[in-house]
């Protein structure tokens, strides 16, 4: 069943959709059952028979990312994403995919729209998983950084608004169908070279249409730390769609700056895998934000991590802990440096761009502006009509993809226990790029 309809009151659609997930992991298992034989697994589709590895694209913790071309009589440029099997300790044992992945495959199985990024297939081949996705030449994060050498020069403002509508469209239909993405950051948010904007990367994306657990039970960490909403960093046990729109604001705000609005350092988790309270992180928002009050934001006093707040509060006691919000004067200095204009004429951020970046980063959730509301928001429909090409009317190109020829052997470069030297993740690499600016 295709998730094209809005979600029924009367829970009969979400039971057949989730009917049809679970389906499709089913058929996963399956596959992978009849196709086994006395001398391990075999495969009734080879990758390299239906696609020819072009070169290495990235890594993680996931596996490795490839681009490839299509061959015998299949057309296109596609990327592989190669998941390694889970492994215990130094000698490997074949522990199965994680959660993540198998959720990612079930998702993309069923997902279909024009800015969330598309599935060809999914391939079992030699204990491994390999998701075919169409291949994307850039992303948020690689424009980003394009934008920032050899000098900073601002991304064109009718650039911004295309690439914030097509976001917000992809991220409704997810929304609408009961889907919270969990982790959308410039690096997951792909552009194809026709100026389509793909919500990619969905390892974290999950069901929200009546949790049997609390989802704070099921992913005790959620959202890369730059991104995360407030009531997340609080440690609420439940949240909303709004943790996505959140990740939006920020991305919005990165766009039109070209750096991280909150730019903080994570603590990591302890031995016994306890969260902590993300202090440095708080801080940057309370910096621009400023001091969240129960007054404006009725939840927060019965959050978990309320009293680490207050302690925070005792102990440093900056100016701008007893001040309000200073988002306009970040906002307006981030016009002026970017050579925008400050009012809201076609295509323009202005002051309509900061009304829904303000309503992005509301502290409540409850509060805090919808997809829906947001496509409906006047920076959006006052200024004229909106391209399906973000790139339409831009002067230059952008640099394509890095490809390289590393590691293009798709077969063994990622099986668990296969160190190659001289790789590194790409994302780390990318992050630490990032961390020198």
């Amino acid at each position: 069943m295709s998730l094209t309809n809005p979600p029924s009151s009367s829970g009969s659609l979400s039971r057949t959709r989730v009917g049809n997930l679970k389906r499709s992991l089913q058929a996963t298992v399956d596959d992978a059952i009849e196709s086994r034989r006395p001398g391990g697994y075999t495969s009734k589709v080879r990758v390299r028979d239906r696609y020819n590895i072009v070169g290495f694209i990235s890594s993680g913790t996931y596996g490795r990312v490839y681009k490839a071309v299509g061959k015998n009589g299949k057309k296109g440029e596609f990327a592989i994403k190669k998941f390694k099997p889970d492994k215990e300790g130094e000698t490997i044992q074949y522990t199965g995919l994680s959660q993540s992945a198998i959720r990612e495959m079930a998702l993309c199985t069923e997902l279909s729209h024009a800015n969330v990024v598309q599935l060809e297939e999914i391939i079992l081949e030699d204990k491994c998983i390999f998701m075919v996705f169409e291949y994307t030449e850039h992303d948020l994060l690689q424009i980003i950084h394009h934008h920032t050498q050899p000098q900073r020069h601002a991304i064109p403002a009718p650039m911004v608004r295309c690439i914030m509508f097509q976001l917000l469209n992809g991220l409704l239909y997810l929304h609408t169908n009961w889907v919270l993405h969990r982790d959308l950051k410039p690096a997951n948010i792909l552009v194809t070279s026709s100026g389509a904007i793909r919500i990619g990367d969905l390892g974290l994306a999950r069901l929200f249409y009546k949790p049997l657990n609390s989802l704070f039970s099921g992913d005790k960490v959620v959202v890369t730390i730059w991104y995360r909403a407030p009531e997340l960093l609080m440690g609420s046990r439940h949240y909303t769609p709004a943790v996505d729109m959140w990740a939006i604001g920020c991305i919005f705000a990165e766009l039109l700056s070209l750096r991280p609005i909150f730019k903080g350092e994570e603590a990591k988790m302890d031995s016994k895998k306890t969260v902590p309270f993300q202090r440095n992180q708080m801080m940057k928002i309370v910096e621009i934000l400023g001091l969240p009050r129960k007054e404006s934001w009725p939840g927060l006093a019965s959050m978990p991590e309320y009293s680490q707040l207050q302690s925070l509060v005792l102990h440093r006691q900056p100016s701008h802990f007893h001040r309000g919000s200073n988002l306009e004067g970040w906002y307006q200095s981030c016009l002026k440096n970017g050579g925008y204009t400050s009012t809201s004429s076609a295509g323009t951020p202005g002051t309509d761009g900061f009304d829904l970046l303000s309503r992005m980063l509301e502290y409540d959730p409850i509060k805090r502006i919808t997809a829906e509301q947001a496509l409906e928001h006047p920076y959006f429909t006052n200024g004229g009509p909106i391209s399906g090409n973000c790139f339409e009317g831009i002067e230059g190109k952008y640099p394509h993809r890095r490809v390289t020829q590393d590691d293009n052997d798709i077969r063994t470069g990622s099986l668990p226990g296969t160190k190659r030297s001289g790789l590194q993740d790409d994302s780390l690499m990318r992050a630490s790029k990032r961390l020198k600016e």
